[in-house]
């Protein structure tokens, strides 16, 4: 029941993880990464869309950005989505394409993200602290109602303190690559 309970924290720590890892790829650096877009939505018939449902978004190189819509009429929507998002970029179309210049980030602007890569980290350590704090009350009432002995729950304590541990070094590896990927 224990280790159960122990796999269960484990898959929860890890999607945590994984949340970041996602969130952080939103964060722009000096690069050319579709993932940037992909919390941007575009009105698509009344319907909010994300842009790489209506649209292939590829990189044409290091500092570019192309969309191309699969409806020429959407060409005016999504650019308006982009402009009106915090991307900070400013797309040019053709009729056909739409291309997105990303610019070379400035010093503060790095600082800023580097700020928000941390504060994403910090989060996430907070919901890690939160599943960790249920998972201690959810042993000790198991230990109280006699279902384990206080042995049992001291190691469970103990195993829940060190995937804490590893998933909280993860978590400070994500953020540093991150930072340092911005700093570039």
């Amino acid at each position: 029941m224990v280790n159960e309970l122990l796999d269960e924290l484990k898959s929860g720590y890890e999607q945590a993880v994984a949340a970041l890892r996602r969130d952080a790829a939103k964060i722009r650096t000096g690069r050319a990464n579709p993932n940037i877009l992909e919390g941007l939505r575009v009105d698509y018939y009344g319907t909010p869309t994300p842009v790489m449902q209506i649209a292939a978004v590829k990189v044409a190189d290091a500092r570019m950005i192309t969309i191309q819509p699969w409806e020429k009429n959407m060409i005016g929507a999504i650019e308006k989505a982009i402009l009106a998002s915090d991307l900070g970029l400013n797309p040019s179309n053709d009729g056909t394409l739409i291309r997105l210049p990303v610019p070379p980030l400035t010093g503060e602007r790095r600082k800023e993200f580097t700020k928000q890569v941390k504060d994403m980290g910090e989060k996430t350590k907070i919901a890690v602290r939160n599943q960790r704090r249920d998972m201690n009350d959810m042993l000790k009432s198991l230990q109280k109602d006699g279902e384990i002995t206080e042995d049992d729950l001291k190691k469970a304590l103990t195993k829940v303190q060190e995937q804490t541990d590893d998933i909280t070094k993860k978590i400070d590896e994500v953020v540093a690559e991150k930072e340092k990927e911005i700093m570039e």
